[in-house]
C-alpha cells in the first residue's frame, strides 16, 4: 500500500479486555441496529438490520495483512468500528479469510441484536471470541437505553444471544454496560442477572458510561459500584470500566498517545473537558 492511510483498519491499540487489539471498521460511521444514549460516537445516523455488504472483503482482508506484515503481532484482531458489525453481510468470509491468513485470534464486538437470526450465528462459527453485550433486564429499558430498530424486540435479542452462547464452540464474554439512575440500581441489575444466567456467558464483563456519551443524562457508575452489583452475577465477574474508582471525577494518567485524542475527536465532537473526563486526563494537558 506504500504509504497510503488505511481505511478500515486501525491500531493496534490497547484493550483492557483484549490485549493490544487490531481494529478493523466494516461498517459505514454509525450505520447501527440501536441508538444507544451512553454511544461515545453520538447519536445513530442509520438505523437498520439491513445487511449489506458495506466494505469489500478483498480489500479489508488486503489492509490487515499489510498492517501484520510490518511485524508488530497484535494480540487479536477485533470486528468493531464505528457501527454494527454483523450488519456486513460478508462478516462470515472475513472471519475465514482472517483465520486462512494469521494464527492471530479473531474477536467480534457486537451488540447481540442480530443473533436470533441463524445465518448470522452461523456466520461468527469460526472466530475465536465473542462479545455481545447486555444493558438492561426488560423491554422498557430496552426501548429506553438501547433506542432499537422497530423490528427488534428484547426477548428475541436475549434469545438470540443465548441460542448463539450454546452453539459456538469459542468462548462468549457477555459485556453489562450499567448506567447509573437507570439500571445501576438493584432491582435493575437482579432483572439482567437472570438473563445472564440463562446466556451462561463464560465470563461476564461489568462496565459504565466512560466516555462523553450520546445523551448527557447516561452517567457513571465507579468501580467500587459496579464492584458490588457483582455479587448478582454468576462467575467469573470482570469490572472492565475506566471510570472512577469511588464516583468521583475521573482520575488523570500520566500520558496519552496524541492518537488516542485524535481518534475520539475524529469519532464526534468534545471540548477539552469531555476528552480530559474521556480519556482520564487533566484538561490542560489535552490543550497542550
Amino acid at each position: 500500500m506504500n504509504g497510503q492511510k488505511l481505511k478500515h483498519v486501525y491500531g493496534p491499540v490497547p484493550s483492557r479486555r483484549l490485549g493490544r487489539s487490531l481494529g478493523v471498521d466494516l461498517i459505514p460511521y454509525k450505520t447501527c441496529t440501536y441508538d444507544c444514549i451512553y454511544c461515545q460516537l453520538g447519536r445513530t445516523t442509520r438505523k437498520t438490520v439491513t445487511k449489506e455488504p458495506f466494505v469489500p472483503i478483498e480489500a479489508i482482508l488486503a489492509e490487515v495483512r499489510h498492517r501484520l506484515d510490518t511485524g508488530d503481532r497484535p494480540d487479536c484482531v477485533s470486528l468493531a468500528g464505528s457501527g454494527e458489525p454483523t450488519l456486513h453481510s460478508g462478516i462470515g468470509d472475513l472471519i475465514r479469510g482472517l483465520k486462512a491468513m494469521t494464527d492471530v485470534p479473531v474477536v467480534v464486538l457486537t451488540n447481540g441484536s442480530l443473533l436470533w437470526m441463524h445465518e448470522v450465528r452461523q456466520a461468527l462459527m469460526a472466530a475465536d471470541l465473542v462479545l455481545p453485550s447486555l444493558d438492561v433486564g426488560d423491554e422498557r429499558l430496552f426501548q429506553d437505553v438501547n433506542r432499537p430498530h422497530p423490528s427488534l424486540s428484547f426477548e428475541r435479542m436475549v434469545a438470540g444471544i443465548a441460542a448463539f452462547t450454546r452453539e459456538f464452540p469459542g468462548q462468549v464474554w457477555l459485556e453489562v454496560l450499567l448506567i447509573g439512575g437507570i439500571t445501576g440500581m438493584e432491582s435493575e441489575v437482579k432483572k439482567i442477572a437472570e438473563h445472564v444466567r440463562t446466556i451462561a456467558p463464560a465470563r461476564v464483563q461489568l462496565n459504565s458510561v466512560n466516555r462523553p456519551p450520546a445523551e448527557e443524562y447516561a452517567a457513571c457508575l465507579s468501580r467500587e459500584r459496579l464492584t458490588a452489583l457483582g455479587r448478582f452475577f454468576p462467575d467469573p465477574v470482570d469490572v472492565i470500566s475506566d471510570g472512577p474508582a469511588n464516583g468521583g471525577p475521573l482520575e488523570a494518567e500520566a500520558s496519552c498517545d496524541d492518537a488516542e485524542i485524535l481518534a475520539l475527536l475524529g469519532r464526534r465532537p468534545c471540548t477539552p473537558d469531555d476528552v480530559a473526563r474521556g480519556l482520564g486526563l487533566h484538561a490542560p494537558d489535552v490543550v497542550k
